[in-house]
């Protein structure tokens, strides 16, 4: 068992005790292959309550000065987490992710690329160009409630049917463009049912 599958048994009993935590659609995703999940993004929380939701360990880009902290460093490495240096060419974590997805993993992502307000903020299209160069599928995730996690909300995850690039073809700017919007747009129609 890997510390990832540990730590998704230790952290999932106390987040559904006090956030009242459900999951729903997760037959949604995808048992094998490479996949992204693209997820929007409230809180800190949200990596969390996306990785106890997914039925399938979540890799995730992090920044590289979190890797450089000597307890959380070694820590979120061992929990699947991939540095990027922010300060350096954006292509360096775009070949990091692809080469995960190329190994077959998923990988979580948040296309608006930091925390914002329901509604607020635009998205990036790094997901559709990792999706292209990487020929995978993306299933779109809306947490709900964890902008108010100090107040134990309940904290719900949905997930939806995965969305697909025209395969057999690298897809172009106008396609990408269209594909991040199609992504956002799925997230945001993303609804728990109760």
């Amino acid at each position: 068992m890997t510390l990832y599958e540990v730590a998704q048994k230790i952290v999932l009993p106390p987040i559904m005790k006090l956030w009242r935590f459900k999951a729903e659609g997760r037959q949604h995703v995808p048992a094998a292959g490479p996949l992204i999940v693209a997820c929007n993004h409230a809180s800190y929380m949200d990596p969390v309550a996306l990785g106890v939701a997914c039925p399938r360990p979540l890799a995730y880009m992090a920044k590289l000065e979190l890797f450089e902290m000597p307890l959380l460093g070694p820590l979120i490495k061992r929990l699947n987490a991939y540095p990027v240096d922010r300060r350096q060419s954006a292509l360096a974590g775009i070949k990091k992710s692809v080469d995960e997805l190329r190994q077959g993993k998923a990988i979580g992502i948040f296309p608006q690329g930091t925390r914002v307000r329901e509604g607020e903020g635009d998205a990036r299209e790094g997901v559709a160009l990792l999706a292209s160069l990487g020929k995978a599928p993306v299933v779109p995730a809306r947490v709900v409630g964890s902008d108010r996690v100090m107040q134990f909300h309940p904290i719900k995850v949905v997930f939806g049917p995965a969305l697909r690039l025209p395969e057999g073809r690298k897809a172009n700017r106008e396609e990408l463009a269209n594909f991040t919007a199609d992504i956002m747009k799925a997230i945001r129609e993303l609804q728990p049912s109760s």
